[in-house]
């Protein structure tokens, strides 16, 4: 049985390991030349936690990474942007995961699509204009491989940890 103070260590090597790879994530040049598209490596960090130690876990680990990167690295405009998109994410992952049992795959998909929905609803607010929703096609078509890319990834990942004490 974990301890309440195994519990928090191991929180915080996850969004440690979440917070590393944000930077790692920032060292990668942008080839495609669209604004917002990266692939959200720090959502393996998500999706582990997800699956392996429950829904509340998962979404502790990603609103304190969140709102570590964002002091760290961005500015309130991105930390805001990252909120709406790691909120709706993570909301729509739960609830795909829990409710419908959805394959971890799928469920990345939807995350990744999600996100880019919180930001772009965040940027049209900021903005004034909801003539940005035509944008959501681009980003929508790059989630969509984002996220398919990294929760292949992690499907090996999670069969491969039989259980987190």
């Amino acid at each position: 049985m974990r301890t309440r103070t195994g519990k928090i260590a191991l929180l915080a090597m996850l969004v440690a390991a979440a917070f590393v790879l944000a930077y790692l994530e920032s060292l990668i040049p942008t080839f495609i030349a669209v604004p917002g598209v990266k692939l959200g490596l720090t959502n393996l960090v998500v999706l582990v936690a997800l699956y392996k130690l429950g829904w509340k876990e998962a979404l502790v680990i990603n609103v304190i990474r969140i709102v570590l990167v964002g002091v760290t690295f961005g500015n309130m405009f991105s930390l805001m942007y990252s909120l709406a998109g790691g909120l709706l994410s993570g909301a729509g992952m739960i609830v795909l995961k829990n409710v419908c049992r959805a394959r971890l795959v799928s469920v990345s998909v939807v995350g990744a699509l999600l996100h880019n929905l919180g930001q772009l609803i965040v940027a049209m607010i900021v903005l004034d204009s909801s003539s940005l929703f035509y944008y959501l096609v681009v980003l929508w078509i790059a989630g969509a491989v984002a996220g398919t890319f990294l929760g292949l990834i992690c499907v090996p990942i999670v069969k491969s940890i039989k259980k987190i004490p």
